[in-house]
């Protein structure tokens, strides 16, 4: 008997099921069943079926006489169900990596629950969207159990039936089965929930939900909505069998009217025409249901409306719903208003505050759009405060890292009263991405720009032969803001001629090398070490970190390039895999796709929240990398890369590269995941050519790179002092065009 009997409903998907299909054959976890149910599809998708059960014999299919409807179409393979847990999924969308495995780890934690919850991510014909509205529920819920008259918050979860494991056994005793007609997954979905005793939430992204942009029959308005009013008094008569169940029904009156109403108010459902109707159906639900001590009223205009049901014709309930808009319009310009106008004040102070003199003993940082005290800033602010204790230090941090800041850091919020007086007043500007647009540049100031390390996909001007990469930026006026740059920090040749391609401003390159890297130049074990304990880590692991980058050729930036959890059992013993991901990828969906979960679990380290990267490459034993510029400084600690150039056509074109990186690597590379399990465990991964390729990047890549890099910039541009001992050995050679002599002049 499998574990798990999923049941595939297909009709008219062809062009989707194999991906569909793929997604749940591909998964590292095994044990289970597909039931697929043919309802008598008139395209390809039979043939489809067919073809994939030949060649797995874990995929049976129904192929049913009749069109009976995804409500049919389930209980048909429910009916040949033969798993310990069933789970559905619309042939349209797809499981996500390692979902089986992550469902199979939750349900032996919490010890085989009546249901098992997950989250969905909604995938929209233009691109994936954002983590779902139950997150922070399913979160919430740990590895508790719980049942909903304790916990009735959790029937705010999606009601579909595909974000579920439901017992086999559970769903069999309680007879529970799917109407014909549309909406047919609400009262099976909270009939379950009111009658489970234990219910387990997973906080993990799931089901890729997929948004068509036609073809979706919950998106072709009609009379088919009204099926809503039936599906729902199914579910009511059922309550009044069941007295023992009367705790519940206030609870699923308030859910049925909200999602009427929400039906409502959707063009794409209801035509406007038939509005009044569908309305007076509402109404007469409600009054039929309404119990004696009423029912819980949300806040906010949902609970206005359901107010509004007991007395309020159509037409009343239309005014009511028009002012509203026109109320939230108009508060919408007076905030607008209101905006502009402290916009404007903000402006006129910052004006006022560049009358006054420059501060020659102020300094302002900032580093990754004000999200803490990091990187090359936070190297060079270090060492200001130990060399030159005169120079005030102010960081821009916003408002929601205030909290995480180190103690004793002077800090302003930007958009603040006293951000404008710091800008105005600041004789040096130290940031690794540019300042603001409208902050002007004051004859006297210095600005320095650090980078976010050595680049090797295009940045700057060099995306404008790259439309896909540059949506979002507006190109020239990037450029107009790196005009006010003074400064350029590099860390070797390549990094000086890249950036002043990418940057064809007026700032001069200054080869110090990367100050944040300072500390992984001769770096000491000790302090990988502290932070192993930090993390976790066993001291006798081998820590293999993973640091992928983000992909510009699908919206959002995130591609799994393989499943993390076979990669970490892949390892072995004595193995701990680290994984870091891109920061612009730590807010997204990213994590909520697996890794976060597998944190939980211990399958690996998720690291991405930890402040100094440099920590994490000291703590690590050899990294893995696809085209992170991460390898350029790893490469300081002479330890093994690996490059996983899997999609390297398809990113070189997309993104654009100053150069190929699997010709140019600084360790072996890797072109399939098969590729990089075998370089782990036939031991490749640390050999003499791994050592060959990786001195040879470092000496055409890290040139002025020798630990003392944040001490130069502070010597040279805040302190004004001479001498050619402060320079690199390698900035003496031909064609150099930066003199001591030109920095003291400031």
């Amino acid at each position: 008997m499998p574990r798990f009997s999923i049941i595939v409903p297909v009709y008219k998907v062809q062009g989707f099921l194999r991906e569909c299909l793929d997604s749940v054959l591909g998964q590292s976890y095994g044990d289970f069943e597909v039931i697929a149910v043919d309802d008598r599809s008139p395209d390809g998708s039979g043939a489809i079926l067919d073809e994939y059960a030949a060649r797995d014999d874990r995929l049976r299919v129904l192929h049913l006489p009749e069109n009976v409807g995804l409500g049919g179409a389930r209980n048909a393979g429910l009916a040949q169900a033969a798993g310990d847990y069933v789970l559905f999924l619309d042939s349209d969308d797809a499981y996500t990596p390692g979902l089986l495995a992550a469902v199979a780890a939750r349900l032996a934690a919490t010890g085989d629950p009546d249901i098992l919850v997950f989250d969905h991510v909604r995938t929209h014909w233009w691109g994936r969207g954002g983590r779902s509205e139950a997150a922070d529920l399913l979160a919430a819920a740990g590895l508790e159990t719980f049942g909903i008259r304790q916990s009735p918050q959790y029937l705010n979860l999606f009601l579909v039936a595909w974000n579920k494991a439901y017992r086999r056994s559970f769903f069999q005793e309680h007879g529970l089965r799917y109407a014909p007609g549309l909406y047919e997954d609400a009262p099976v979905t909270y009939r379950s929930m009111v009658l489970a005793e234990r219910i387990a939430c997973l906080d993990r992204i799931g089901v890729e939900y997929r948004q068509r942009r036609q073809g979706a029959i919950t998106k072709t308005p009609g009379r088919r909505h009204f099926d809503i009013f039936p599906q729902y008094e199914g579910l009511f008569a059922f309550l009044e069998q069941r007295p023992d169940l009367d705790w519940a029904r206030p609870l699923l009156l308030e859910r049925a009217l909200d999602h009427m109403l929400f039906v409502l108010a959707r063009e794409d459902r209801v035509r406007p025409a038939d509005r009044g109707d569908f309305y007076r159906e509402i109404r007469s639900f409600h009054r039929r249901h309404l119990p004696e001590g009423g029912f819980p009223l949300p806040d906010g205009w949902r609970g206005a409306e359901m107010r509004l049901l007991a007395s309020a014709p159509y037409a009343s309930y239309a005014a009511a719903r028009g002012l509203r808009d026109l109320r939230a319009a108009a508060l919408g310009g007076q905030r607008r208003v209101a905006k502009r106008a402290s916009e404007t004040a903000l402006r006129g102070w910052y004006a006022a505050q560049s009358k006054r003199p420059l501060d020659p003993h102020l300094a302002v940082y900032s580093a990754t759009h004000h999200r803490g005290v990091t990187g090359d800033p936070a190297a060079i602010h270090e060492k200001a405060r130990e060399i030159a204790p005169h120079i005030r230090g102010v960081w821009v941090v916003r408002e929601d890292a205030v909290d995480a800041l180190p103690p004793g850091v002077d800090h302003v919020t930007p958009g603040s009263r006293r951000y404008h007086e710091v800008m105005a007043r600041a004789t040096y500007w130290v940031n690794n991405v540019n300042w603001p647009g409208t902050l002007a540049k004051r004859p006297g100031s210095v600005h320095i720009h650090t980078h976010q390390g050595t680049p090797l996909k295009y940045m700057g001007a060099d995306l404008l032969a790259k439309p896909g990469a540059r949506h979002g930026f507006d190109v020239p006026q990037m450029l107009r803001r790196a005009d006010r740059w003074d400064y350029s920090l590099v860390a070797g040749l390549h990094a000086e001629r890249a950036w002043e391609r990418a940057y064809p401003c007026h700032f001069t390159s200054l080869r110090t090398g990367s100050p944040r890297n300072d500390v992984l130049v001769g770096a000491e074990p000790g302090r990988g070490r502290e932070v192993r304990e930090r993390l976790g880590i066993p001291a006798d692991h081998t820590v293999v970190l993973y640091a992928p980058t983000r992909r510009d050729y699908r919206r959002g930036g995130h591609v799994d390039r393989f499943d993390l959890a076979r990669f970490a059992a892949d390892l072995g013993p004595g193995h701990t895999l680290v994984v870091r991901l891109h920061p612009s990828l730590a807010v997204g969906v990213a994590r909520g796709l697996g890794l976060s979960d597998l944190h939980r679990r211990g399958v690996l380290v998720d690291a991405t929240d930890e402040p100094h990267v440099e920590d994490v490459m000291l703590a690590s034993d050899v990294l893995v990398t696809d085209y992170s510029a991460l390898m350029f400084d790893y490469a300081l600690l002479d330890r093994p890369i690996v490059v996983h150039a899997d999609d390297w056509g398809a990113f070189a074109a997309s993104r654009g590269a100053y150069f190929d990186i699997t010709a140019d690597a600084p360790g072996h590379v890797s072109r399939s995941y098969r590729e990089l399990a075998w370089l782990f465990a036939s031991g490749t991964w640390q050999d003499g050519e791994a050592a060959r390729l990786r001195s040879g990047f470092r000496e055409r890549y890290c040139e002025f790179e020798d630990g003392r890099a944040a001490e130069r910039v502070v010597r040279l541009l805040m302190l004004g002092e001479r001498g050619g001992a402060l320079l690199p050995a390698a900035r003496r050679t031909e064609g150099v065009r930066i003199r001591p002599e030109a920095l003291i002049e400031r």
